[in-house]
């Protein structure tokens, strides 16, 4: 039989996510799992050559990375009742570092929103569940948004 014994949720702090977390709560009180839940925020490095100083860049990211601190704290108390849980904030691509993450934290589970797109929307913006799913070595259950 399978353990699960660590769980991934990757949230984007989107109207959505609570019912991500509430996914995974569920799951890790059934196996009797931890939680780590992870927020990616996006890398800017793809603007240094942009006429903005790499400095002013870099300013921009150490701030959304300290509200996103800020905002887990509050996520986690609000959506995570009654399992064991940390919180994680990384700088970079979304699907990279989920991969990263779950690799690096030994996960047996994935647990991430998917935002459905379709059409031009998928083919310019790609799907980083699509990513995950693809390259994960853990088990990924993906919750559409209603």
């Amino acid at each position: 039989m399978a353990e699960i014994k660590k769980i991934l949720c990757a949230v984007d702090f989107s109207e959505h996510s609570p019912v991500v977390a509430d996914y995974t709560t569920t799951l890790a009180k059934t196996m009797g799992a931890e939680i780590v839940c992870l927020y990616v925020a996006p890398s800017l490095d793809q603007y240094v050559g942009f006429h903005v100083p790499p400095s002013s860049i870099e300013n921009f990211v150490g701030e959304i990375v300290t509200g996103a601190d800020s905002t887990m704290e509050t996520f986690i108390t609000e959506n995570f009742s009654g399992v064991p849980v940390s919180g994680k904030v990384v700088t970079g691509y979304a699907a990279e570092e989920i991969l990263s993450i779950a690799q690096e934290e030994n996960v047996d589970m994935i647990v991430m929103g998917t935002h459905g797109r379709a059409g031009i929307d998928r083919i310019l913006f790609g799907s980083v569940a699509e990513k995950v799913v693809k390259s994960a070595k853990a088990p990924v259950l993906t919750v559409r948004p209603e």
